[in-house]
């Protein structure tokens, strides 16, 4: 029986715990805390540790979901998550200030990772905020020199979320089964 790791990051409010939460088969386990500094004014509690859920496939495999806190002074557990894993899960909220410089840190901040295993990106939030489109972030990442999946998803929608990971697992092995 097979089992892999996936790892989902993004900033803070970008769909993380919400995306996990859609697509784990057991009860979903968080580490959020009462927000302190400026996350109150995107969300009342935040992402400290992580977030973990599981993904049950045909055959008895399963799917690990990891989930990191999205704010910088938690990085230390992004390197602790990544251990083992198999592809990131990026998810960026569109109605945030500046969605492309958040892709471009994150890209960066898991670029190690990255190069050994694979990425697929979600966007969040299309319909609170549609001055940036899918076709700009093609354009965006096509300028950094990388052919990344692109999706826009609602991290509430099982079938959105869905799509992202078989889009990674895709990328990671053109041959496998749908998921």
């Amino acid at each position: 029986m097979s089992q892999y790791k996936i790892i989902f990051t993004g900033p803070v409010g970008a769909g993380k715990t919400t995306a996990i939460t859609s697509l784990s088969d057991v009860p979903m386990m968080k580490t959020d805390e009462v927000a302190s500094d400026m996350t109150k004014e995107r969300k009342a509690e935040t992402t400290v540790a992580m977030d973990y859920g599981i993904m049950l496939l045909n055959g008895g495999e399963k799917i690990h979901l990891y989930g990191t806190p999205g704010q910088e002074r938690f990085d230390f557990m992004w390197d602790i998550l990544t251990v083992g894993g198999i592809g990131l899960v990026l998810l960026l909220d569109n109605s945030r200030a500046d969605p492309f410089k958040d892709m471009r840190f994150f890209l960066k901040s898991f670029s190690d990772f990255i190069q050994n295993t694979g990425v697929a990106i979600g966007v969040t939030q299309m319909d609170v905020n549609t001055r940036l489109t899918i076709d700009d972030y093609h354009r965006e990442l096509q300028e950094l020199d990388m052919k990344i999946p692109v999706f826009s998803v609602d991290a509430r929608e099982k079938k959105d979320v869905s799509i992202l990971v078989q889009a990674l697992m895709f990328s990671l092995d053109p041959g496998i089964d749908e998921v």
